[in-house]
Order: structure tokens, then C-alpha cells, then sequence
């Protein structure tokens, strides 16, 4: 990846075209020159199976559990139909779920949520599993 410099207004633009903090400054730069989105998936849609959840091309299989402590309490959520759900609602990124928890403060859902695939026995931060090959 090549790092670019740009001044304090042009990447203040950048920040306030993104929607979300799933879509990066380059996903807006692709945007603004016209050039298709640039795929991300790491596993090919017929490793996804029924009701398992692929977000920023990871692929987290039915059943995986997530959890997340915020202000000391502790939250649970589940991969469930092709969604996040969280306290009976979908969500279609990590980031959306999580501020549902902390009342719409911005924050990072991909540092926020550790998961537990099914026949793991440990936790990881699903920030990890965006870097695994």
C-alpha cells in the first residue's frame, strides 16, 4: 500500500464522505475517480454457507458467538441468518452493532467485538482474523 500526503481540508473531506467507519479514505477516493470497488473478500462465496455472515471478507460461519464489554457491562451477540444479532436485531456490520451498544458513540467495531467460531475454545479479537491469510 502507498501512503499519500494531503492537507488538513482534504482529509477532513475524505472523513466526511464516509458513511461509516467500514468504508475507508481509499473506498471514497475509488468513488470520487469513478473506479469500481475493489474487492476485499479473502474466502470465495461457495466457502460461505447458508447463513454465515461475511463482513470486510471475513467469513463468520452460523453460530459464532461474539461478546463485548462497554462500561463494565458485558454484551453478547450471535451470527445468526447472515447477520450479527444483537438483542433480537440484524446488523450488517460490526461497527453498526456496536453502537447500538454504546448509543451511537462512533466506534470501531473490529476492535471492539471479540468472537468465538464454533469448535473454537478460545476468544479473538475480530481485528485479528481481518489480518489472518
Amino acid at each position: 500500500m502507498r501512503t499519500i500526503e494531503v492537507d488538513f481540508d482534504v482529509y477532513k473531506a475524505l472523513l466526511v464522505r464516509r458513511p461509516s467507519e467500514e468504508v475507508t479514505e481509499n473506498d471514497v477516493l475509488r468513488e470520487l475517480l469513478g473506479l469500481p470497488k475493489r474487492g476485499t473478500m479473502t474466502s470465495s462465496p461457495s466457502a460461505a454457507r447458508e447463513g454465515d455472515w461475511i463482513a470486510k471478507g471475513v467469513r463468520f460461519p452460523a453460530g459464532t458467538e461474539f461478546r463485548a464489554r462497554y462500561r463494565g457491562e458485558l454484551h453478547l451477540a450471535r451470527v445468526e441468518a447472515g447477520a450479527l444479532t444483537l438483542g433480537g436485531k440484524r446488523y450488517d456490520s460490526p461497527s453498526a452493532a456496536a453502537m447500538a451498544i454504546t448509543r451511537n458513540i462512533p466506534v470501531n467495531g473490529w476492535t471492539f467485538w471479540e468472537c468465538r467460531r464454533p469448535g473454537e475454545a478460545n476468544w479473538r479479537t475480530i481485528k485479528e482474523l481481518r489480518a489472518a491469510p
